[in-house]
């Protein structure tokens, strides 16, 4: 019985020591809140504090010369916290904002839908003008307050495509990644959506303090809480700037594309789509009334022709049909087949050269009959056992070099293009097909569609005598980062380097020789191959096309031009193209009325679409 007691005591004293200790804790805790730490204080007698993201300087863009592409300007948003806009005269504000009072109440109504404590922007991009006219009585609005930003700002008014543009961040992109909030912007498209991460940079945050009349009183605890932005990564492309605005410049009044790689690296020295737009009329408060403008326009500029725009290669595409032709032994260089001119069958050739040409002269003389024979040659090759295995060695080919297939670098929204499989014939003829009732493939026609960028490839490879690197935009960043291996692995074809050099030869002739189809615009010193493509088009008149590199001894540059209803491919592609090699080559351009008249030519398209 006396233990009994004994331990009840014992317990009864531990009890109490417990309560005594936590008693004593919340005591000295409260002292140091209320007296030796003023923090409260501070809050009590100042209202709030403020969180402000400090949104860091976004990465500049420059030129594979370093000429500036895309750099920032200061704006400012003004963000709201609804909870705190008590009171507001609100006619004032929305005379002070130039905004109706029904546009206040949506805006009103946004922000308190997304929370009614946290703050939200209400207006965007202010300029530096209407921000110093506006910040002067903001304190007389409670819950209202700016919030510095930056713009992009376009210099040089090229390359719209290319670059991309920047926009408000959408519901879905906030519901995943937690590094926006609402009323973050985010790259939209080009190279601002593919580097968004890099040229975005790391948010900073500042703690106010702020009064009863709203106004900021300083920084909170001497900024033991700020965090500094970190300005995100500057990116230097492949483009050439000036070959650039001279390529769009060609392409005035016309329908098309031009894409332009240095063979080497494969990076875009040129990316031109037409028509195209100035990129600053998608900055700013009037974004959205600009983008309603330019999507609304029939002749289609938000439209990147130069990865989504797909053509059938007409007789461009004979370059790969041969070389697929030599690799699979199915004809050699010194392969002959018959041309009757227009009027041979079962393929009309569209010159008048007849006889029996070689490989090399078949390229500069750009005969149908000799490559619809080698396609046949190909897939009829004994060694593949049937047509259908031989069609699929010739699919298979293409896929290597580039065909049929995205190069997932940093280009967005780009098309893969169509390559037909032996599975659509087989659905289409009911497994009953041949060389004959696929013809077409063998000339660039039917079914088989060609981005520029594939076709701007093509060239490339063949500069390089069977191998290339993924086209891409990116050159290198500001920093020491790597830009993705996959731009610098080598993909070979699958084609030996020597069925490349026949090619390159007859591609060479395409300029200098007595019939090439591009020998109007050969300037020796140069040493330009190429090869030209008239492609039919069931929407009007035939596409201009053509393929190009130089020089033939050491390619600095391969291209694709693509017009649009541009008739044959000498008449528009092939000088454009010869153009951009010499003014990319030499810096200038010795032709002056060849130059104007590519410059001043429109083609009308009223009939067309």
């Amino acid at each position: 019985m006396r233990t009994e007691n004994k331990n009840l005591t014992t317990r009864r004293f531990l009890v109490m020591g417990i309560f005594i200790t936590v008693g004593l804790i919340y005591v000295i805790k409260l002292f140091s809140l209320q007296v030796i730490d003023k923090t409260y204080k501070q809050l009590a007698d100042n209202n709030a504090l403020r969180f402000v993201t400090q949104y860091p300087a976004r990465g500049k863009v420059y030129d594979r010369n370093g000429e500036l592409l895309v750099y920032n300007e200061a704006v400012y948003d003004l963000l709201v916290v609804p909870k705190m806009a008590k009171d507001i005269d609100t006619l004032t504000l929305c005379r002070l904002l130039n905004i109706s009072k029904e546009s206040f109440a949506e805006r009103m109504t946004k922000a308190k839908n997304y929370s009614a404590l946290k703050s939200s922007t209400f207006l965007s991009q202010i300029s530096k003008e209407d921000y110093a006219h506006i910040a002067e009585v903001l304190y007389k609005f409670p819950g209202f307050y700016f919030q510095t930003r930056t713009l992009r700002h376009y210099p040089k008014s090229i390359a719209a495509h290319t670059l991309g543009d920047i926009g408000e961040v959408g519901q879905a992109q906030l519901d995943v990644d937690p590094y926006y909030k609402m009323g973050d912007y985010v790259g939209k498209s080009g190279l601002e959506k593919s580097y968004e991460q890099e040229l975005r940079g790391k948010k900073g945050l500042k703690v106010v303090m702020v009064d009863v009349h709203n106004r900021e009183m300083g920084s909170f605890m001497d900024g033991e809480m700020d965090e500094d932005p970190v300005a995100g990564k500057d990116i230097f492309l492949g483009m050439d700037a000036e070959l650039q605005a001279y390529g769009e410049k060609l392409m005035q009044g016309k329908i098309g594309s031009i894409v332009a790689i240095e063979p080497s690296t494969g990076q875009i020295l040129a990316f031109v789509s037409s028509p195209t737009y100035d990129p600053n009329l998608l900055v700013g408060r009037e974004r959205g009334e600009h983008y309603k403008a330019l999507q609304n326009d029939p002749m289609k500029p938000l439209l990147n022709r130069a990865i989504n725009g797909t053509y059938p290669p007409g007789s461009t595409f004979k370059t790969v049909v041969g070389l697929i032709a030599l690799q699979s032994g199915s004809i050699t260089p010194a392969t002959q087949f018959h041309c009757n001119g227009p009027g041979s069958m079962p393929i009309k050739c569209t010159h008048h050269h007849g006889g029996s040409p070689d490989f090399a002269n078949a390229i500069m003389n750009s005969c149908n009959p000799y490559f619809y024979e080698s396609f046949k040659a190909t897939i009829n090759n004994p060694k593949f056992g049937n047509i259908k295995n031989g069609y699929q060695y010739w699919k298979d080919m293409t896929y290597k070099m580039g065909l049929g297939h995205k190069f997932d670098t940093d280009i967005p929204y780009e098309l893969s293009g169509n390559i037909p499989s032996r599975e659509y014939y087989d659905k289409m003829y009911g497994g009953q097909w041949n060389s004959v009732t696929i013809r077409s493939l063998g000339i660039g026609q039917g079914e088989v569609l060609l981005t520029p960028l594939q076709l701007a490839n093509i060239a490339a490879t063949v500069a390089n005598e069977g191998y290339y690197y993924p086209p891409h935009l990116i050159k290198c960043f500001g920093d020491t980062t790597a830009i993705p291996e996959v731009m610098t692995t080598k993909v070979e074809t699958g084609v030996e380097a020597r069925h490349y050099k026949v090619i390159k030869a007859g591609m060479r002739t395409v300029f200098s020789g007595p019939a090439g189809t591009a020998r109007r615009f050969e300037v020796p010193e140069l040493e330009q191959c190429g090869k030209t493509g008239t492609a039919q088009n069931p929407h009007g008149n035939y596409h201009s096309n053509f393929v190009a590199f130089a020089p033939m001894s050491n390619p600095k540059i391969a291209l694709a031009v693509i017009i649009e209803n541009g008739g044959y491919g000498a008449t528009w592609a092939a000088p454009i193209a010869s153009l951009m090699i010499e003014k990319y080559l030499t810096g200038e351009t010795t032709r002056p009325e060849l130059e104007q008249r590519m410059f001043e030519g429109v083609i009308n398209y009223k009939n067309e679409r």
